[in-house]
């Protein structure tokens, strides 16, 4: 199980551009509906805990999936599966960077490749929110977030998403602790 984990991973970390989020398309192409490793619920948690976690949301991600599937070894085979495309396509470009940036073609190639990174993260973005449990707090917190990510853009502040992050995670637990001492006064 542990080859086949490296090359899904290996596949899914050769064919993306645009960082962790592109990927999560793949990802739930490959670990949802192709291999069947993830439910999708489950996925959503995945993203949610790699996102939550220090690292790259994509080798947080294959390091969760490896582990799941095959212990230590699959979470080291995944993890190596989904850097080593970067790894050996960064170091041939820094090889050559100052010439192969001067190449018309390549400089074509990026706008293409920033047009469907941009597609990606949208279709994840659509994607993650149609499987999310429309609940009035789920909506609440997505509305509020959907709006400080507006605000932030319009006035040209930062935006933070670590404390975003933080914000959603203690309205859930806020929102659990009450919801949970309101059954036990029933």
């Amino acid at each position: 199980m542990i080859f086949p984990l490296f090359c899904a991973m290996l596949k899914i970390g050769l064919f993306t551009f645009g960082g962790g989020y592109a990927m999560l398309a793949l990802l739930q192409n490959e670990l949802v509906e192709k291999k069947q490793w993830l439910q999708r619920e489950e996925f959503l948690d995945m993203i949610a805990v790699a996102e939550s976690t220090p690292g790259p949301v994509a080798v947080n991600s294959g390091t969760y999936v490896g582990y799941k599937i095959a212990g230590v070894w699959g979470a080291l085979a995944a993890t190596f599966g989904v850097c080593l495309p970067s790894f050996v396509i960064i170091f041939a470009v820094s090889l050559f960077f100052d010439r192969f940036l001067r190449l018309r073609a390549v400089a074509y190639a990026f706008s293409g490749i920033r047009v469907c990174v941009l597609y990606l993260i949208l279709r994840t973005a659509v994607t993650l929110f149609k499987e999310l449990e429309k609940t009035p707090f789920s909506m609440t917190v997505f509305g509020l977030v959907v709006a400080g990510m507006l605000c932030a853009s319009l006035f040209a502040s930062n935006f933070s998403t670590v404390l975003c992050i933080l914000a959603a995670g203690a309205a859930g637990l806020v929102f659990c602790t009450v919801r949970r001492k309101a059954r036990e006064k029933k």
